[in-house]
């Protein structure tokens, strides 16, 4: 079970082209690899999960209990050659103040060897103090390897080489040179998410190449190699499945931001996912259930508000009693309209509330939220939730009053104290959800559409 952690000493020091071009690089040479990255993300995974033809999960201290962390992990590693966990932020970065929540503690956790990711723009001897400092800081941390970035020349590479040579024992394991042909495009919520991203295949193709080329990829997976197995006894519950029911889920351009254990858990539970184009497909198919996860559904508002067939289709459906559930992106174009740029667009109408975009975050972050008296779907859990958000759109101008399914305890939400917008059997939020063991949303919602369907079916033939 060969695996191996990317981490940094701050953001933005490239670790994540870095993962998607290691994984493709490895990938290339035959290797079957794994993917994960560290807490809440979408966009990250799916740049992954394209590089290795596999889906990538999350490891989250937020949602995830430490034993469900380990069991995710060996599960979807058990028939994969090497396994690469990308972290989030720098090395020893969390909300808490002794770090149990960091990229160490993931690292430890995983007892995965730390390949550092290090932009050496403006640096040369400095990086020896800051590998040292880091190896000194917690010695229980198996820093393994450091993989130079943005390296300025030949030159610039001697002298990074030759100080981490004379002043540490960590490996260089390859240097990789500033180049505009690694750089993928960001925007407010970070790298361009690859489904939406039409030249996604060719740039992961080049970032493997330039790996490749630059970094030694034997010497990684002798660092892979050296990492202890992880075994772990632990079993999740067994999800129960029931009556078949077909949901559709939006997955286009617009819409792209979901778990993959989400949906597998979905999948157990009976649920039929019956892909839908928000951009292309006319009209809803037969289905007993709608999902809309999030995505950036203003970067394509003219196209969803010109495909005016499937927003009336999915009007009239929810109207008419279908159970459906929107995330954020989903909750934006399930609205009155959205307004970006100087720019509105209308859009599905069945909130009457523009989705407002603003130059800052209207919420971000991890959320808590404790579901109420007006939560719809079956709920064995009565703790608080907790899940993530990360919106810079707010609505604005809600007409008339509605009922919410959260109270926020912590985060933004729809109005910074609720969340969950309920509209018979609809319900719509700006909070992310993760089915995990605590909260198996995913599950509750395939059972509240199996009871909306059995309820329909029983009304008809009385």
């Amino acid at each position: 079970m060969a695996h191996f952690y990317i981490s940094a000493a701050h953001k933005s020091s490239g670790k994540t082209t870095m993962s998607i071009g290691l994984c493709a690089a490895l990938t290339n040479k035959g290797y079957q690899v794994q993917s994960f990255k560290k807490g809440p993300d979408y966009i990250d995974p799916i740049w992954l999960s394209q590089a290795t033809g596999r889906p990538c999960h999350n490891l989250d201290f937020n949602t995830q209990i430490t034993d469900e962390i380990l069991y995710t992990y060996s599960h979807y590693s058990q028939d994969a050659d090497v396994s690469l966990i990308e972290g989030n932020k720098g090395l020893f970065d969390g909300m808490d103040l002794h770090g149990s929540d960091s990229n160490a503690a993931m690292a430890k956790q995983l007892s995965a060897p730390v390949v550092m990711v290090l932009d050496t723009r403006g640096t040369i001897r400095g990086v020896a103090p800051l590998l040292l400092g880091y190896q000194a800081f917690d010695q229980e941390l198996n820093i393994a390897g450091v993989i130079l970035n943005q390296v300025g020349s030949n030159r610039h590479e001697g002298k990074l080489r030759a100080v981490i040579e004379e002043y540490t024992d960590i490996t260089v394991l390859g240097a990789v040179h500033r180049n505009p042909a690694m750089n993928i495009d960001e925007r407010h919520l970070g790298l361009m998410p690859g489904n939406e991203d039409i030249d996604a295949h060719n740039k992961i193709a080049e970032l493997a190449r330039q790996i490749d080329e630059q970094v030694d990829l034997e010497a990684l997976m002798s660092v892979a190699n050296s990492a202890p197995e992880i075994i772990t006894p632990h079993q999740p519950p067994q999800i129960k499945s029931g009556t078949p029911v077909r949901i559709a889920i939006a997955r286009d351009a617009a819409f792209g931001f979901y778990y993959p254990g989400d949906l597998e858990a979905m999948s157990q539970a009976g649920a039929e996912l019956v892909e839908l184009d928000t951009l292309h497909d006319q009209s809803l198919p037969e289905v007993d259930g709608l999902f809309i996860g999030g995505g950036f559904p203003e970067t394509q508002m003219t196209a969803l508000e010109a495909n005016e067939g499937l927003r009336n289709s999915i009007k009239d459906a929810i109207d008419a009693g279908l159970p459906a559930y929107a995330e954020c992106g989903g909750l934006m174009y399930l609205s009155r309209a959205i307004s970006w740029q100087g720019k509105r667009h209308e859009m599905v109408g069945i909130i009457p509330a523009d989705a407002v975009m603003y130059d800052r975050p209207q919420g971000r972050g991890y959320i808590r939220v404790k579901p109420g008296k007006n939560y719809p779907w079956p709920l064995a859990e009565t703790h608080t939730i907790s899940a993530h958000e990360f919106h810079y759109s707010r609505l604005e101008g809600l007409e008339g009053e509605f009922d919410y399914a959260y109270k926020v305890e912590r985060g933004m939400g729809i109005d910074g104290e609720h969340d969950g917008l309920r509209y018979k059997n609809l319900m719509a939020c700006y909070a992310h959800m993760r089915n995990t063991e605590s909260h198996s949303w995913a599950v509750n919602f395939v059972q509240f559409v199996r009871h909306c369907k059995r309820h329909d079916s029983d009304a008809m033939t009385m």
